[in-house]
């Protein structure tokens, strides 16, 4: 999507790494004042826990839009998708459909989802990816194939630091993976602040994921 930005209002719409607008180079689109587009609310969120947490648990107390936007000297800006669908991983963007293209063609495997948490000292972090399938006996197996590919398919940046093996993965009931909501809970958020149990397929799957973070946290 290309269209065109004034230049006054380019502090309003990007930030890169260091919070400021990056000319000539993907960064977050945000919005640090109103905008006549911006919903107020979401329903069923009577308190705005949820719209918070949608849109400005990132960058608080600024609109976060979730898409990469690049702007250029002639004005012009181009949208080029989902920032919450691309991993930040050292400095190097990685596809989440990447990984799924490979794990998923795993015998044994159904469906997965990749998470990565960042480093605040720009490390490269931890990527988590959770898969679904796989017999118990068949676990070492899928875990060390999946590895394989995944390395010599894409990178050794693609190979998770964490392959956990769940009996599902929570689902909105159009079928979208949770990505973000997933996230934010590895990150500390009570599960039902950052989506509607209404809204899911199989709302135990998300109490999964909750427990596998308690469990880890324990270890730790």
């Amino acid at each position: 999507m290309t269209t065109a930005t004034p230049a006054t209002t380019r502090g309003e719409l990007l930030w890169g790494r260091d919070r400021r607008p990056a000319e000539g180079d993907p960064g977050e689109l945000v919005v640090t004042t109103p905008m006549p587009s911006m919903p107020v609310a979401l329903a069923g969120d009577a308190d705005g826990v949820r719209l918070r947490a949608a849109y400005y648990d990132q960058n608080p107390g600024v609109w976060t839009h979730g898409d990469w936007i690049c702007l250029y000297e002639d004005g012009a800006s181009i949208i080029s998708g989902r920032s919450d669908s691309t991993l930040n991983r050292g400095g190097v963007r990685l596809g989440t459909s990447d990984f799924y293209s490979v794990a998923e063609d795993v015998p044994g495997v159904t469906d997965s989802l990749a998470v990565h948490l960042e480093d605040p000292a720009g490390g490269p972090g931890r990527l988590i990816l959770f898969v679904v399938g796989p017999r118990a006996a068949d676990e070492e197996r899928v875990r060390t194939e999946i590895r394989r590919r995944l390395r010599s398919e894409l990178s050794p940046r693609h190979v998770p630091d964490d392959l956990i093996v769940l009996s599902a993965l929570p689902r909105t009931l159009s079928g979208k993976k949770l990505e973000t909501p997933i996230k934010r809970i590895l990150q500390g958020a009570p599960a039902d602040s950052v989506v509607s149990r209404d809204s899911l397929i199989d709302p135990d799957a998300l109490d999964a994921i909750a427990r596998w973070r308690s469990l880890e946290r324990e270890d730790s």
